[in-house]
């Protein structure tokens, strides 16, 4: 998929930016080079391949490096509802602003 200059135009009208025709002519070869390196990777055959959850899990095992779920600071709830206008059952009451 090649763009025209013509593309190139439309795009920079729909992102309300305004181009010279130099920085119009660098956008559409950066833009048809990154559609062609897309391309490439379209081409690649992948049937097969099972997908990674992290990239350099195909060199190495990864293992996560998690920390136990434990509560941090005490539960201050009423103390931070004090101020509030209006609260009810724990929850802070706001105007209807959604009919």
């Amino acid at each position: 998929m090649a763009l025209t200059p013509q593309d190139i135009g439309r795009i920079a009208n729909l992102a309300r930016l305004e181009l010279s025709p130099a920085e119009s002519e660098r956008m559409l070869t950066q833009l048809n080079d990154f559609f062609g390196t897309v391309e490439k990777m379209r081409a690649v055959d992948t049937a097969g391949v099972q997908p990674l959850s992290h990239p350099v899990a195909a060199i190495q095992d990864i293992a996560l490096r998690l920390r136990e779920d434990a509560v941090g600071e005490p539960d201050q709830r009423e103390a931070n509802q004090r101020s509030a206008p209006a609260v009810e059952r724990g929850l802070f009451l706001v105007p209807k602003v959604i009919e």
